[in-house]
């Protein structure tokens, strides 16, 4: 069974740092693309970026968090990051890991959700 659990969010105050975590198992992690997207409160669902599977290469999609979120995955622990600095309000959100296999176009397996405040 395909799990991915997401960790890590919680309130902060603008300008303050998180790192979310996502942890997978039952799968094969290096062969999956691992993304992030989020979710705000009557929004659609944005893709905030990936890394790639076998090589490991990442993208931000998302302008407004460029050069702000990072992401990065450990093979060896299966776990997939997203480094979040400088946040802003409007970073309030859920944010989801999701997987799929590189074979794959659709992402097949998905997290809970973790909930990331920014506010004052």
């Amino acid at each position: 069974q395909v799990q991915l659990v997401e960790s890590g969010g919680g309130s902060v105050q603008p300008g303050g740092s998180l790192r979310l975590s996502c942890q997978a198992s039952g799968l094969d992690f290096r062969a999956n693309v691992m993304s992030w997207f989020r979710q705000a409160p009557g929004k659609e669902r944005e893709t905030v970026g990936s890394t790639a599977a076998w090589t490991s290469s990442t993208v931000i999609y998302l302008d407004d968090v460029k050069g702000r979120f990072t992401i990065s995955r450990d093979n060896a622990r299966n776990t997939v990051y997203l480094q979040m600095v400088n946040l802003k309000p409007e970073d309030t959100a859920v944010y989801f890991c999701a997987a799929r296999h590189y074979t794959s176009p659709d992402y097949d397996y998905w997290g809970q959700g973790t909930q990331v405040i920014v506010s004052s």
